[in-house]
Formats: C-alpha cells, sequence, structure tokens
C-alpha cells in the first residue's frame, strides 16, 4: 500500500490490519511516535490524519491510505510547528519527553484552528494525552503561548538561578530521544517473559521440544550463568531472574521465550508445558498470623525489616488527644514508557542499553546474574520515559543480558503495558495506627506511630520504607515525645519499591489528619497550629539532629498565609448559600530528608579542558526528565565561569562515567551537585594555575580558544578537575537516634475543593504550594517538578488503585488528566543549605509528600468527614459522611 507521511508518498509492504503506529516506527523508521499502551489509552502514539488527531496504534493501516499523515518529524519545517517546539522548550514543557511527540500532534490539531486558544481548549485538546511528569500545566502554558514563538526565541544563557530551557530539549520536542524500543542491533532476537498467573504456586515446566521445533527456546532457571538472583540490598537478593519451580506473586517471571520476534509473538499461553499448583495466596494480615507459610527461608518470619524511633524529653501535659488508623493502597508508578531495552555481547563483556534510573546498580546486577566481574558489563541508558522510583529495580536487564550472553547474539525486548503493570513494583500499601497529643496551648507534646508497609513478594526498597518512615512519622514539627515503629513485610503481592516518597507520603496522610483534629479540639487555626510547632533553624528533631540550617517551613506558611485567610474566605461565603455542593479549603506540611537514610551517599562528577578547547562534562547522573543535565550543567558553569552552552556533555554511561549514585531520593542536585560544583572549582584553579591569575579571573572559550581576562592561553595538555562528594550523615541506632540526612526539604501546600455531598465526588479548584528549595538553580525546572508531584498527589489522594489482575492497563487504572489538576499557584522559598551548591536541596519527592493530606484536610472542611482510607473515591467520601 502506498501511506502519504509528511507529504511523502511511501510505498510499504505491511499487512492491512497492521497498527498504523508499527507501521510508522518499524517499517519507516519514525520512531518520533511513541507507544505507551497499544490500546489508545496513553496517547502516547498520537499523529495527525487529515489534521485530525488520532492514536496510531488504533489505526490500522489499511484505513490510514490514502489520508495524509503527519507526525512529529514534520514540524520543525513547519512555521507554526516550530513556534509550538520553541514554546515547549521555553517553557520547560516537556521532561522526559515520552508523551511530548503526542501532545505536540494534540496541540497542532487545535492550533490549526484557533492560534490563540483559551485555558479550557488547550486542556481539552490534549485530554486524551497522559503525561506523568509535568502536571500539564506548563504544556498548557506553551499550547496557549506557541503564537509569540514565530520569530526565534531569544537565547537563554545562565548558570544558577536562570531559566535555561533543558539542555537535552531539543531532542525530547523533536522526537529524537532514543528510548529503550527506539533501537536495536540488527538481527536482535526478540526476548518475551512467561509470567505466572497466579499468586502463589508451585509448577513444573515439561517438555520444551515443540517450541524448540517452531525456532524458539524457552529460557528458564537453568540457563542463568551466575547467580540466580538480585535485589537492591548486598545481604537481601531475593529475586529471582527466573523462578525455579515456586512463584510469589501473579506476574513472577518463571522463563522466557527467545527467538525471532513473530514466532515468540504467535506463541499463546495455554501452549506452554507449565504445570501449576495453585497455593493459598498471603496478604498482610496473614503474613502475621502464627503458623503463616513463611515465603523466604532466610527470614523466620515474614517481616522483612524493622525501623524503630524512640525519644523522650521535656514537655508539657497532654491536654488534647487524636488518634486513627489509616490505610493506603497499591499505586502504579504508570511511566508512560513501558519497560525496553536490549542486550549484546562483545566479547568476554556485555553491554546493555536500556531505561533506568542506577546504570551502577544495573551494572552490579547483571554482571552478579552472568557471573563476571563488573569491569566486564557496559550499562548505557536509554532515555528514560518517567522512572518515579519505579525504574530503580532491575527489570528487564537481567533477562536481556542472560539471553544475549548465553547465545553470543543481540536480543532485545519490549514489555507490554499489561506486562509493565503486572511486573513492576508500586507504592508500599500501609496500614497505620497513629495518636497525637498536644498541650492546651497548642504544643505538641507526644505522637506515636506504629506502621505496617506491603512490601510484596520480594525485598525491593522495602528496608528503606522501613528506616526512612520512622525518621518522617511526626512531620516537620517539634514534638518532646516520638514513638515510632515501622515494619516491612512479605507477602504473595507485587513487589512494592520506590515510588516518589519511599512510605512518607503515607505516613504524611496519617500525621496531618491528626494535626488538623487537634487544631480543631484547640479552637486554632489549622495553619496556626502548624506554624507554632515547625521545625525551625537550631531545633533539634526526634532523632537528636540539630538542624542549624535551611529550615524553611515556617517561611512557607508566612508565605501562604494570605492565600490561605482568601480562600478560607472564598469557601465560607460560598458556603452561606445552602446546597448539595460544599467548598473546603486544607493545608498540609511536609519534609523530607535529602538522600539516603544515615549512609554513605556519594557522588564523583568529572570535568575536562583539552589541548583544542573541547570542554567536557562527564555527567553519570541519569536524567528521567527531572532535569539533573541541565541542572548540573548550570552549577558547573557557574562554578567554572564559562557558560552552560560551551560544554560537551558525555551521560549515564558507565563506560565513561564515574558512579553518580541513583537517581532518587531527591538527591542529585544536592549531591551531584555538589560534586559538580566541586568539580568545576577544581577545573578552574587548574586552568588560573596556567598564568598565575588570581581567583577572580573572567575565563573565555570561543571557538577553540581559552581566554583569561581576555588574553589568550594555549592548553599544554589535558586539564581535569574531579568533585566528590557524600553528604555528612550518621547512622541510626537502636533507637532510632543519629544524624539520618544532610539536609532537609520543607514546603507546605494548601488544596481548596468543591465536594458534592449527593454523589461523593470532588472537584479541585486551586491548590498553593510553597516549597523551601534552599535555592532554585533553574527556576523553571523547579516548578515544573512541583506541578508532576502535586499531579501525583492528586491521583494518589482521588482515584489511584491498583488491583492485582483487575488494573493491569491506562483505561482502569486511572492517572490525572489534564483535566483534572486544577490551577496551581508556586511559591519558592530559598533558605540557602550550606552543604549545597549554591545552597540549592531536592525537590523531587517535597513536591508530591503535602498534596493528598491537604486534599483530604479540605474535603474534611467541606464536609465534616474524615477519610481513613484513600484513594477518596466518591463511595468512600459518601461513606465517610454517613
Amino acid at each position: 500500500m502506498i501511506l502519504t507521511v509528511n507529504g511523502a508518498d511511501t510505498r510499504c509492504d505491511v499487512a492491512p490490519g497492521a497498527r498504523l503506529s508499527a507501521v510508522l516506527r518499524d517499517t519507516l523508521c519514525l520512531t518520533g511516535t511513541k507507544v505507551g499502551c497499544d490500546a489508545g489509552d496513553c496517547g502516547a502514539c498520537t499523529v495527525l490524519l487529515d489534521g485530525a488527531q488520532v492514536c496510531a496504534c488504533l489505526v490500522p493501516a489499511a484505513q490510514a491510505e490514502g489520508h495524509a499523515i503527519r507526525t512529529v518529524e514534520s514540524l520543525a519545517a513547519d512555521p507554526l510547528g516550530a513556534a509550538l517546539q520553541a514554546a515547549f522548550l521555553h517553557h520547560g514543557a516537556a521532561q522526559c519527553g515520552i508523551c511530548t511527540p503526542g501532545m505536540l500532534m494534540a496541540a497542532m490539531a487545535l492550533l490549526a484552528r484557533d492560534t490563540t486558544p483559551s485555558e479550557a481548549a488547550a486542556r481539552a485538546a490534549i485530554g486524551g494525552v497522559l503525561c506523568r511528569c509535568t502536571g500539564y500545566t506548563k504544556i498548557v502554558d506553551a499550547i496557549r503561548d506557541a503564537h509569540r514563538f514565530h520569530n526565534a526565541p531569544p537565547s537563554e544563557e545562565g548558570g544558577v538561578g536562570a531559566r535555561l530551557p533543558r539542555l537535552d530539549g531539543v531532542a525530547k520536542i523533536a522526537g529524537l530521544d532514543r528510548f529503550g524500543a527506539d533501537e536495536a542491533p540488527p538481527g536482535a532476537l526478540w526476548l518475551r517473559p512467561v509470567r505466572s498467573p497466579h499468586a502463589h504456586a508451585r509448577f513444573e515446566l515439561g517438555d520444551t521440544a515443540a517450541l524448540a521445533a517452531r525456532g524458539i527456546r524457552l529460557l528458564t532457571a537453568r540457563d542463568v550463568p551466575g547467580a540466580n538472583s538480585f535485589g537492591i540490598y548486598p545481604d537481601i537478593k531475593d529475586q529471582p531472574v527466573f523462578c525455579d519451580g515456586y512463584v510469589r506473586y501473579r506476574g513472577d517471571c518463571i522463563g522466557a521465550l527467545l527467538g525471532p520476534r513473530a514466532a515468540v509473538e504467535a506463541v499463546r499461553f495455554a501452549e506452554l508445558p507449565i504445570a501449576w499448583t495453585p497455593l493459598p495466596p498471603v496478604d498482610m494480615a496473614a503474613a502475621r498470623l502464627p503458623g503463616a507459610p513463611v515465603l523466604h527461608l532466610f527470614r523466620p518470619d515474614n517481616v522483612l525489616s524493622t525501623g524503630r524511633l524512640a525519644c523522650a524529653r521535656d514537655a508539657p501535659e497532654e491536654a488534647h488527644v487524636a488518634e486513627g488508623l489509616f490505610e493506603t493502597g497499591f499505586v502504579e508508578h504508570a511511566y508512560i514508557e513501558p519497560e525496553a531495552g536490549h542486550a549484546e555481547r562483545i566479547g568476554d563483556t556485555i553491554s546493555v542499553f536500556a531505561c533506568t534510573q542506577a546504570p551502577y546498580m544495573d551494572r552490579e546486577e547483571v554482571a552478579r546474574v552472568l557471573g563476571i566481574a563488573q569491569d566486564e558489563v557496559r550499562i548505557i541508558p536509554s532515555a528514560c520515559g518517567g522512572g518515579f522510583g519505579g525504574k530503580l529495580d532491575v527489570s528487564i536487564q537481567p533477562m536481556i543480558a542472560v539471553a544475549a550472553w548465553i547465545t553470543g547474539k543481540p536480543v532485545r525486548a519490549v514489555w507490554t503495558r499489561g506486562e509493565s503493570m503486572a511486573s513492576s513494583t508500586k507504592r508500599h500499601p500501609a496500614r497505620i495506627r497513629a495518636r497525637a497529643a498536644c498541650a492546651a496551648d497548642g504544643r505538641l507534646v507526644r505522637f506515636e506511630f506504629e506502621g505496617d508497609f506491603d512490601t510484596g513478594a520480594y525485598a525491593s526498597w522495602g528496608p528503606t520504607v522501613a528506616g526512612r518512615v520512622p525518621v518522617h512519622a511526626c512531620g516537620p514539627y517539634r514534638v518532646p515525645h516520638v514513638s515510632a515503629v515501622a515494619r516491612a513485610i512479605y507477602t504473595t503481592n507485587p513487589p512494592s519499591g520506590a515510588f516518589r516518597g519511599f512510605g512518607v507520603p503515607q505516613a504524611a496522610i496519617a500525621q496531618e489528619a491528626l494535626y488538623d483534629a487537634l487544631a480543631d479540639r484547640c479552637g486554632m487555626d489549622r495553619l496556626e497550629f502548624r506554624a507554632l510547632n515547625a521545625l525551625r533553624a537550631g531545633d533539634t528533631t526526634a532523632t537528636g539532629q540539630t538542624i542549624a540550617h535551611s529550615a524553611g517551613l515556617p517561611a512557607c506558611l508566612d508565605a501562604l498565609r494570605p492565600h490561605w485567610a482568601a480562600l478560607r474566605a472564598e469557601a465560607a461565603a460560598f458556603n452561606a448559600t445552602p446546597g448539595p455542593i460544599r467548598r473546603g479549603t486544607g493545608i498540609a506540611c511536609m519534609w523530607y530528608g535529602i538522600g539516603n537514610t544515615g549512609m554513605s551517599n556519594p557522588s564523583t562528577m568529572r570535568i575536562t579542558l583539552a589541548p583544542d578547547g573541547t570542554l567536557t562534562f562527564f555527567n553519570g547522573a541519569v536524567d528521567i526528565g527531572q532535569g539533573s543535565t541541565t541542572v548540573l550543567t548550570q552549577i558547573a558553569a557557574e562554578a567554572l565561569g564559562l557558560p552552560p552552552a560551551a560544554f560537551t556533555l558525555v551521560l549515564g554511561d558507565t563506560t565513561l562515567t564515574a558512579d553518580a549514585g541513583k537517581t532518587s531520593a531527591s538527591r542529585q542536585t544536592f549531591v551531584s551537585g555538589r560534586a559538580a560544583q566541586d568539580a568545576a572549582i577544581a577545573l578552574r584553579a587548574a586552568i588560573l594555575r596556567l598564568t598565575n591569575a588570581g581567583e577572580g579571573a573572567r575565563l573565555s572559550l570561543e571557538d577553540g580558544v581559552l581566554r583569561i581576562d581576555g588574553a589568550p592561553v594555549p592548553i599544554p595538555e589535558t586539564l581535569e578537575g574531579v568533585g566528590r562528594f557524600d553528604p555528612p550523615t550518621v547512622p541510626l541506632d537502636a533507637e532510632g537516634q543519629g544524624i539520618p540526612y544532610a539536609t532537609y526539604g520543607f514546603a507546605a501546600q494548601i488544596a481548596s475543593l468543591d465536594v458534592d455531598t449527593q454523589l461523593g465526588t470532588v472537584t479541585l479548584r486551586r491548590i498553593v504550594a510553597a516549597h523551601d528549595v534552599g535555592r532554585a538553580v533553574n527556576p523553571t525546572l523547579v516548578e515544573g517538578q512541583i506541578h508532576g508531584g502535586i499531579a501525583q498527589g492528586i491521583g494518589l489522594a482521588l482515584m489511584e488503585e491498583y488491583l492485582p489482575g483487575r488494573t493491569e492497563n491506562l483505561h482502569d487504572y486511572l492517572i490525572p488528566t489534564a483535566g483534572d489538576v486544577p490551577p496551581i499557584d508556586i511559591i519558592l522559598i530559598e533558605e540557602p543549605e550550606p552543604l549545597g551548591p549554591f545552597g540549592a536541596k531536592g525537590i523531587g519527592e517535597p513536591a508530591l509528600v503535602p498534596t493528598a493530606p491537604a486534599i483530604l484536610s479540605a474535603i474534611h472542611d467541606a464536609t465534616g468527614a474524615r477519610l481513613h482510607r484513600v484513594p477518596a473515591l466518591p463511595h468512600r467520601v459518601l461513606e465517610a459522611m454517613r
């Protein structure tokens, strides 16, 4: 058939029923069109068909014949398309970039009709395209602002504090970013996992001769050349690459089909020679019962890990008490890019290209399962289409590495959306019982917390959650008496891992609800109650740590005070008229320790200046959309005294860059940023030594010529600056005493909403967020992180609930769309952290933590009902009201 794509006619020898998305990507190599679900749910594959937006995954190729197909690759040559791309870049509307081509094409359909659309029209236009990173606000701003960019936008430069467009942004808006599914070596074999349909079972594999006759090999545990296990912790490698006769959750991998793609995809599950013996599932309640089956024999019971904190200091008497039981469920990361990548054996080494948040951890895991040295493994991170903690654990990497190693052929794999959601880690479900008490004047006296967190079938980050939660359990407040216990419990549910907060969002839901109740019982305003108790510089936390600097919660609350008063007055005026719609205003605060809890957390950065004037920044920090590539370069540029544009960037590759640590725990700006600053300072010193120049000398680098105070200076040899930073911490003792984090992020958020008391539905009206970020290295990117975190907090509060076996797609599992995110006002508070690069701290997790508690606070304010289980689905709101 002949397809007209981007103005050119192309003959395509494909089946009439082939998906247009597959034809564009696999036949025409137009990989700017992304695939996130193959079901029309995510909209990542949106293209224009005769000017109308369609999901290419739902359009048979035959239906596209005779019509004009337009993809993201066409935009740069079109003045309107180029203007839209420039607006996206200027506003920071592309974060990870996986949804960006679809967003751009949906926006183009709108702008062709109306070049100055309203906000409502812009949100409606992109309503069918899901984004998990941005919170949609900057996307809407870019669409509405595109008409201003018909001329080239002004160049934007600058170091720390500048709104520099993403250095990797052009590839995102052009659809040129290379994600895990976008490339593979010629002749690569196709790998497809075989997963358990049972939550708990034993199994036996039968004769695979019938598969072999079709050119398909079934890889099993016997094929793993090294250790058939992996895991986050060196002493807890409890998850098999391929299960050996026993599965612990629905989605556990028992083997993998390997062969030509068409042959592998044609195999039906029922054809596989597997005999199953189902076993009773084990949930958190059953796991703690006497006589419960022990799921991992290296443990005496199903309690994987326990974290504790206890402190007691002088305090006034208790006058008011609030207590409650709170529950949260599984939450799916729902990154728009499913896991994908390829592996290739090169002699006695292995190279793995895949989506990841932690390339050096991947290198360790792959070396372990292959039984080879780590320096014989090369991890090349692909562009990462969303992570949020879910791509910290290895997923695809061990399987494709084993397959490529034992066959000697390149191997690729791409998880389907259903497979990704069935097998990947989730946010830990929690069951929390907490009690808080204050004195008559509102000063907090005591906080008691006991929480069980469902770590699922395998440990993943369970010990991290159990260790971090007690530190944060009482919130960012002065509390003299604290007792907190958190347990990670093995079950036969999907593994729970890292998800933007490591258990702190669940704890915040409980603590902030109790503080609302105490404020009510004291007759105090809820904001003023928090201001009275807020941690300040010089205060001592429940772990015994004195916060010497950068405790910006009081400043956050000061900034929110006029917004709080205005929204409260507006709600009171609205509620003066009777009716089923009730308006409420809620508030919540948070703190978050930046980096690992009481353990080493280093990053190393390297910058070189070659004799030909090439300035190279070797940066091993993986940018998963949060903007670390740009932010770290801005920090290095500021410290070195040269513009960001002067740098050539080498990113992520474990063979070329040093270990910068994982992209998690809001650590890259603080930890890797400080390492980048130190590397730049070291290189600057080496440069200045060339001429004995003083510290204040001005550097320039143009056309390969280095100048110091305007005078050209030859570079005799490659100069180098290396920076390494490991935040100073002290491990927690048995009572949770120590210095778990070198610095903390602080924030407070207000939510305004309406509740339909007849239907139980909640409509968000506005969120106002004040965040202490230490120093905003790039305010545009900081705002984007806050928008995205708030959107995920909205999902946690109101709609997201993963049910194994029932919500393994983006149709039944709902995440916020552009229509679900209200206007967001952001107030950046800058209380510099002396340890941070130019005073900066992190923002990734802090953006999300207070959102759900603020929304639940507003629901209570509107209705008098207190929700003890999230999400606050309509039936739960109605039940709570009753």
